[in-house]
């Protein structure tokens, strides 16, 4: 299970190195992805303005119309194209094909988020099915409410979910792959990468302002991997999926 965002999606050059690595990968095999910076910039060509808080996105009505277009439309085909291109037989897929993943729109509690999804079902033997049958599921950041809503939904999220869901069944290696190496103790510095990370490691980076942003939702879909079952959670540099390198999780 691979989760690919930030640039190396955007990028042609980053995303065809990574199309050929995760072309090499053996066996079963999910893509996830996300394009938040693709949906940013294609909102304010619209004159749709972008709100972040906390590294996740506000889904306004506005911007659920540009993220589905985005995400389930542009990203997606054209990765979808591009495996396709290596002889990959791969499958673009949103959560509400097939009814693969089912959300509830998030409570307001401090912030409202909008018309964005939290993760209530994964159909595991759907895709179990279309992975046995030699089919890749590629992902888009999009699921449904089951009343004919999409919702907006965290990349890391629904690789961290489905990941939780194939380990009933497979041996699951979740690999969250970005432009960096893995998490850094020093943002400014590419090779302070922190080899391992256990859960009280994690708070204390936090508290002490070294793990922030993204990096904080992200962390807490690994540790909820790792805790569900899957066998192994790694952040690393996308072009080292075939490899060993980059940040492990531990409980």
């Amino acid at each position: 299970m691979i989760k690919v965002g930030g640039k190396v999606v955007e990028e042609e050059s980053s995303l065809n190195a990574l199309l050929n690595d995760f072309t090499k990968l053996e066996g079963c095999k999910v893509l996830v992805h996300g394009g938040g910076r693709s949906a940013t910039k294609i909102a304010s060509q619209l004159g749709i303005e972008s709100q972040m808080v906390n590294g996740r996105r506000i889904t306004d009505v506005e911007t659920l119309k540009v993220v589905t277009m985005v995400y389930g439309g542009l990203v997606n085909k054209t990765i979808v194209a591009g495996l396709q291109a290596r002889g990959v037989n791969a499958l673009g897929l949103t959560g509400a094909d097939m009814d693969l993943i089912r959300s509830v729109k998030r409570p307001v509690k401090d912030i409202d988020y909008g018309y964005v999804g939290d993760v209530e079902k994964v159909d595991a033997v759907s895709l179990t099915e279309l992975l046995r049958s030699e089919v890749v599921p590629v992902m888009a950041p999009l699921t449904h409410d089951g009343n004919g809503n999409m919702l907006n939904t965290n990349a890391d999220t629904i690789a961290g979910e489905v990941a939780k869901a194939l380990s009933s069944v497979f041996d699951v290696t979740l690999i969250y792959c970005f432009e960096k190496k893995g998490v850094l103790r020093d943002e400014n510095d590419d090779d302070s990468v922190i080899s391992s990370i256990n859960r009280d490691e994690f708070k204390q980076y936090v508290s002490e302002g070294v793990i922030q942003g993204g990096m904080i939702p992200k962390l807490e879909n690994a540790f909820g991997a790792i805790d569900a079952g899957v066998s192994q959670v790694v952040i690393t540099l996308a072009s080292a999926i075939n490899e060993s390198d980059g940040t492990r999780i531990k409980k």
